[in-house]
């Protein structure tokens, strides 16, 4: 194929401008972060002693999307940096004590999960890292290998809600002293706890402790604990996140011990949630029956339906979960699980407003809508408990977002579209908000591409602009910053927006936060610099995604230098490019004599050609490419692929 493919520029867009200011000032950013925060080693300045198992995944988190911004184009030393700091960070934690082999000693995975996105994004960054190969490898064996303590092969469970480098952990809290007795190892689970209070009881159903204001009572206060330690064994669905691990360790190798581990430990699940009428359980006793720690219930377990989070952590790490054994498997049954969730708090939805709501989580959604939250929209329900379903709160469109950005099904669109048709009839989806997560514009970045909000790439890199400025002034002002001691601090302050590049440029959500793989729907290489992610100066925008593929718009801002981009299918490969068209001008007189006012137009023509799995773009100073990629979604094995081919 000879014929051009690229066209010149009369205008350059502003949306590609606004882009490439984005890659130069986080990375302006992100380098006066790592100067001010982290020591030379990657260790992150002032950091406390811990009281608790609690605290490893917050100093990791602050730099949990830096290796995607690198694999999307940013520079050379964000992937350096990443790594640089999980190695001071990993040494920091080994030497609290936090760590054992540099993995987590045992925590909940609604935490893991925050935790391991660092590694995930690293090892997607750079498949050629051996050492890090090495630690995937190491990682996934904490499950998949029964004799580490964490899987009951002959149950199919994971043996606790608190997992990892030290096999099952025992209740929550270790025994303070050391050798104590089990009722002096437990701290009294009290009223004074007033940041738990919004999420109410632990434990529900208890007799004599029926509100929050009864945990008042010393002896109330101390059964309390004492029953949720008790309860606290066996499994729980936040541990479906854990598939992440040897998820990494088949990407690498195709290592059929991973895949068999995803596939039966997944389907154990589905088929627990098949034995409750569709709906997952969130529990399973040590004895592999559902609700035997929780008088039958199938409500009730640790980071389950009825406390804290309810459908925010259940639905998240199942969704992970079903992904990773679509992943292997090559099949989209396991999203059944999610789908149910999402039809079943959808089904007992009310009319209401954020503002007058009682939600636990209503601070964040107050930020997100702004005038918006008095206004009356869809409240779901993201928790059940004695009284039935409670806790009612928008439904957060991360969750059927990614069920349509994985499966391209009808129905699952059609989900999609109901849960984004009950958000506030004023909700600004493109509002000037952010959280840890870097998420929550998934409304604006799907009605972009339904055609309803064609302005959505310029006015979203405004705001991630707009989201750098604000963090490099926090950070600025971080004496100044009554917050600045909370373990928090670094993660509220950290520069890299990586959500709209995402989208624009990967043409996929931001990653889920709990644990989920760096997808996109397509991936990029810089050919001239072998390395991952668009080259200087190019701009990429997707424009179009459907179940027959997808509409790339790609723009060299340069107006000297030629760049030469190689782009493949996404989800790590499984995607295959298998035929591209172009609408580009004829071979003409551009750019004209310089005696002419204008640029002279040259016919457009349209050529489309075959693919191998992937296609090749020399792009000329000022020019751009406009392309329909056909894509076979699914046709090829995933791998962790390294520039260049190799995998």
């Amino acid at each position: 194929m000879t014929d051009p493919i690229t066209s010149p520029l009369r205008t350059m867009p502003a949306w590609a401008v606004l882009q490439r200011r984005l890659f130069d000032e986080v990375e302006e950013a992100r380098r006066l972060f790592a100067s001010r925060y982290t020591l030379a080693d990657g260790r992150l300045r002032g950091v406390a002693e811990f009281e608790d198992r609690d605290g490893v995944d917050d100093l990791y988190e602050p730099f949990f999307n830096w290796p995607a911004f690198y694999a999307l184009g940013g520079a050379d030393e964000a992937l350096a940096d990443a790594r640089r700091c999980w190695e001071g960070v990993t040494a920091q934690l080994t030497e609290a004590g936090m760590l054992s082999d540099e993995y987590e000693n045992g925590y909940d995975w609604f935490h893991q999960g925050e935790s391991v996105l660092l590694f995930a994004g690293l090892r997607a960054a750079d498949p050629s890292d051996a050492a890090f190969a090495a630690r995937a490898r190491r990682f996934a064996a904490l499950f998949t290998d029964p004799s580490r303590g964490n899987y009951d092969a002959e149950r199919n469970i994971v043996r606790a809600p608190h997992n990892g480098a030290l096999g099952a952990r025992p209740g929550l809290e270790d025994p303070q002293p050391e050798g104590a007795a089990f009722e002096e190892a437990v701290r009294p689970y009290s009223a004074d706890r007033a940041e738990m209070r919004p999420y109410g009881l632990p434990v529900q159903g208890l007799d004599g402790i029926a509100s929050w204001d009864d945990l008042a009572d010393p002896g109330n206060a101390r059964r309390m604990a004492d029953e949720m330690q008790r309860r606290a064994a066996g499994d729980v669905p936040v541990n479906l996140a854990a598939t992440t691990l040897p998820a990494l360790r088949w990407l690498d190798d195709g290592d059929e011990a991973s895949a068999a581990w995803i596939r039966r430990y997944v389907e154990g699940w589905i088929q627990r949630a098949a034995d409750n009428g569709g709906l997952l359980p969130d529990n399973v006793g040590p004895d592999g029956v559902t609700g035997s720690l929780h008088d039958g219930r199938w409500w009730g377990g640790h980071y389950g339906w009825a406390w804290p989070h309810g459908l925010h952590s259940v639905a998240m790490s199942a969704l992970i979960g079903a992904i990773n054994h679509s992943l292997v498997t090559g099949g989209d049954d396991a999203l059944q699980m999610v789908r149910t969730m999402l039809d079943t708090v959808l089904a007992h939805a009310i009319t209401g407003s954020v503002d007058a709501s009682s939600y636990s989580l209503r601070g964040g959604w107050r930020a997100r809508l702004g005038a918006a939250a008095t206004e009356q929209g869809t409240l779901v329900p993201y928790r059940h408990g004695v009284d039935g379903w409670f806790d009612f709160g928008p439904l957060q469109l991360d969750l059927p977002t990614w069920l349509w950005w994985w499966s391209r099904s009808p129905g699952d669109r059609a989900l999609l579209d109901r849960a984004r048709a009950g958000l506030p009839s004023g909700t600004d989806l493109v509002a000037p908000f952010r959280d840890k997560e870097e998420a929550g514009h998934e409304a604006g970045w799907i009605a972009y591409l339904a055609g309803e909000l064609p302005d959505y790439p310029e006015r979203a890199l405004e705001m991630a602009l707009g989201q750098v400025a604000r963090r490099v002034a926090m950070m600025l002002a971080d004496d100044a910053d009554p917050d600045a001691a909370h373990l928090h601090f670094w993660q509220r302050v950290n520069p890299v927006v990586t959500e709209v590049l995402t989208q624009l440029v990967g043409g996929a959500p931001q990653m889920l936060y709990n644990g989920g793989l760096p997808f996109t729907a397509l991936s990029y290489e810089d050919v001239d610099r072998s390395r991952p992610g668009l080259p200087r100066d190019v701009a990429a925008l997707v424009h179009r995604i459907d179940d027959a593929g997808i509409g790339l718009r790609l723009v060299n801002t340069s107006v000297v230098h030629t760049r030469t981009v190689r782009i493949r299918g996404g989800r790590f490969g499984a995607d295959r490019i298998v035929r591209a068209a172009a609408a580009a001008e004829s071979p003409g007189s551009y750019p004209g004599p310089s005696g002419s006012y204008a640029a002279p137009a040259n016919p457009v023509r349209m050529r489309s050609w075959d693919c191998d799995g992937e296609l090749v773009v020399v792009l000329p100073p000022a020019h751009g490419a406009d392309l329909d990629l056909t894509i076979d979604r699914g046709a090829d094995a995933p791998r962790l692929h390294a520039p260049g081919g190799a995998a």
